[in-house]
C-alpha cells in the first residue's frame, strides 16, 4: 500500500529570516545614522573651533594694529579697565562671533605688553579658543653700539652685540654680531687716499697675515663685492640698512624732566657750581654732591691745542678735585633722576631700574650738559633686575683721572655729542694711558665714539659687552626705536 505525504510550505522559517535580517539592517542603519550624526556634529564642532580660533587671532591682529597707531594705549581706546569685547562679522556683515581682549600693560621699565584674546562663535556659545601673545617695541638698546656719524673701532676692541652707524664704519677689532651701515660706501677720513670704501670695512690684513694696513684697501672697496671676512665679522656685515633717528630723543628729555618733578622722581636744577656728583649705593639710596673744583691740567703741555685730536670741544680733565655733600636721597620710585647741569656718576645698585639724565633748558639754546665717569658703576644682578641708563644732552665722558681698569654697567646715550674719552697726551701724567675699559649695556653716540687713540693714549683694551636684557626692558624712558610692536611669544591657551 502506498502512502502519500502532502508537503506544506514552512512559512515560519522565511518570516524568521526576514525578521533577523531586518533587525540587523535596522541596527546597521541606526548605527550608520548615529555615526553620521556624530560625525556631522564633530565636523560642525571642528568647524566652529576653527572659526573660534580665527576670531581669536583676529583679536590679536586688531590690537596689534591698534598699538601701531596708539603705542601707549593699553585700554582699547576707552580709558577704562577691560576686558574689551568686539563683534566679529563675515563679509556679508552677518554676526558670526566675538573676540574678548584682556590686556596687561608693560611693567615699569619694560615695553612688553601681554594680550589674551578669546574667540567665541555666535552659533555655539560653548565653543571658544584662547590665544595669548607678548609684544614689545625694541629700545635704542637693541645695539651694542649705535653711532650717527663716521666711526672707527680699532685693534683691541671686542664687541659682543650688534653695531650700527648711520654713516661709515671702519672695524679693526672683533665683532661677534652683525655690523650694519645706512650707507653703501664712504671716504674714510683716517687715511689720505680720497677713495671710497665699503660703508662697513676693515683694514685688518687677510689671514695668515696679521696686523693692519692703514692705506686704502681696494678689496674693501667698490666695485669689489663685500667679502665675508669671518676673522673680523663673525656674523657678517650689511650695507644700506635704514637710518636710526637720534633727533627724536629731545622729546624724551622733556618727558624725563616732567616725570622727575613728580613726587616719585628726583630733580635738581642748576648746581650754581660745576655740576653734581652722584654716588649710587646698594641700600637703595644715593649721595648727591655739588662739584666745586676740577683737577687742573698737570702740565702746560697738557692742553687741547697740544693734542693729536686738536680742538676737541669741551676738552678738560673732567676729574673732580673738590665737592660738598648736598644730601642722601632714596632712589626715586619711577626711576628718573634728572639733573639740569653736568653730572658725574659712580657706585653700585641692587635691584634698581634707573635713568640718570643730564640736560639744560631750553634744549636748543642753553649750553649742553654732559655726564662723566672716572670710577666704576656696577650692577649687583646681571639678569635684568639691575638697569641703569645714562642719557646726556651732549657727551658721556671718561675723565683723565679714571680708574686703570674701569667697568661701566649701563646703557650710555649721548644725544648730540659722543661717548668716549678726550685725547690726553703723555704730558698729562700717568692717567693719559689706561689699561682696560668694559662697558656692559650699550653705547649710543651721535658723533664718533672712542676710548682710545691710534698713538696709544686712552684705554688699550676695550670690551663692549651687550646686555640683551635692555632690548625690551630698557631703563625708564630710555629712547625707543620707531619699529612697530613685534610678537615675542605666541601661545594657544585653549
Amino acid at each position: 500500500m502506498r502512502y502519500f505525504h502532502i508537503l506544506y510550505p514552512k512559512g515560519g522559517q522565511l518570516s524568521l529570516q526576514v525578521l533577523i535580517f531586518s533587525t540587523i539592517g535596522i541596527i546597521l542603519l541606526t548605527g550608520f545614522a548615529v555615526w553620521a550624526n556624530v560625525n556631522l556634529r564633530m565636523v560642525t564642532l571642528s568647524s566652529e573651533r576653527a572659526l573660534a580660533f580665527t576670531i581669536a587671532e583676529a583679536g590679536i591682529e586688531y590690537y596689534r594694529w591698534h598699538l601701531a597707531h596708539a603705542p601707549t594705549d593699553f585700554t582699547d581706546g576707552t580709558g577704562n579697565p577691560g576686558p574689551y569685547m568686539h563683534n566679529y562679522y563675515d563679509k556679508n556683515q552677518n554676526l558670526i562671533g566675538q573676540f574678548v581682549l584682556e590686556i596687561t600693560p608693560p611693567l615699569a621699565g619694560s615695553t612688553i605688553v601681554s594680550i589674551r584674546s578669546t574667540g567665541k562663535v555666535a552659533s555655539n556659545p560653548g565653543v571658544s579658543k584662547i590665544i595669548e601673545v607678548r609684544m614689545g617695541i625694541p629700545s635704542f638698546a637693541k645695539y651694542a653700539a649705535l653711532v650717527n656719524g663716521v666711526v672707527r673701532f680699532g685693534q683691541g676692541t671686542d664687541v659682543s652685540g650688534p653695531i650700527h652707524s648711520n654713516n661709515g664704519i671702519r672695524f679693526d677689532g672683533t665683532a661677534h654680531n652683525l655690523v650694519t651701515s645706512a650707507l653703501v660706501s664712504y671716504d674714510e677720513p683716517d687715511h689720505t687716499d680720497a677713495n671710497l670704501e665699503h660703508a662697513v670695512h676693515t683694514h685688518v690684513n687677510v689671514p695668515p697675515e696679521t696686523g693692519i694696513n692703514n692705506a686704502w684697501r681696494p678689496l674693501e672697496a667698490p666695485p669689489n663685492p663685500v667679502a665675508s671676512r669671518p676673522d673680523v665679522f663673525f656674523v657678517g656685515r650689511n650695507l644700506s640698512v635704514p637710518n636710526v633717528n637720534f633727533l627724536g630723543v629731545s622729546s624724551n628729555f622733556q618727558q624725563m624732566q616732567t616725570d622727575s618733578l613728580t613726587a616719585s622722581g628726583f630733580h635738581a636744577s642748576s648746581s650754581g657750581a660745576l655740576g653734581y656728583d652722584i654716588v649710587l649705593k646698594t641700600n637703595g639710596t644715593f649721595d648727591l654732591y655739588r662739584v666745586t673744583g676740577l683737577v687742573p691740567s698737570p702740565s702746560s703741555n697738557c692742553t687741547n691745542s697740544q693734542n693729536q685730536a686738536a680742538n676737541q670741544g669741551g676738552w678738560g680733565t673732567w676729574s673732580i678735585s673738590t665737592e660738598s655733600l648736598v644730601g642722601n636721597y632714596p632712589l626715586p620710585a619711577n626711576g628718573i633722576i634728572f639733573l639740569e647741569d653736568d653730572a658725574w656718576v659712580r657706585g653700585q645698585i641692587t635691584g634698581a631700574r634707573l635713568t640718570i639724565a643730564s640736560a639744560r633748558f631750553p634744549l636748543d639754546t642753553a649750553p649742553q650738559s654732559s655726564i662723566t665717569m672716572t670710577s666704576s658703576t656696577l650692577y649687583t644682578n646681571y639678569d635684568g633686575k639691575d638697569v641703569i641708563g645714562f642719557v646726556a644732552q651732549k657727551n658721556i665722558n671718561i675723565g683723565l683721572r679714571s680708574e686703570d681698569i674701569l667697568r661701566v654697567d649701563a646703557a650710555l646715550f649721548a644725544q648730540n655729542g659722543r661717548v668716549g674719552r678726550y685725547y690726553y697726551n703723555s704730558y698729562c701724567g700717568v692717567g693719559y694711558r689706561r689699561n682696560a675699559i668694559t662697558t656692559y649695556g650699550m653705547i649710543g653716540s651721535y658723533i664718533r665714539y672712542g676710548f682710545s687713540y691710534t698713538n696709544g693714549t686712552g684705554y688699550q683694551t676695550r670690551n663692549l659687552v651687550y646686555d640683551s636684557n635692555l632690548l625690551y626692558g630698557p631703563p625708564p624712558l630710555f629712547p625707543l626705536t620707531t619699529d612697530p610692536y613685534t610678537i615675542l611669544s605666541w601661545n594657544e591657551v585653549k
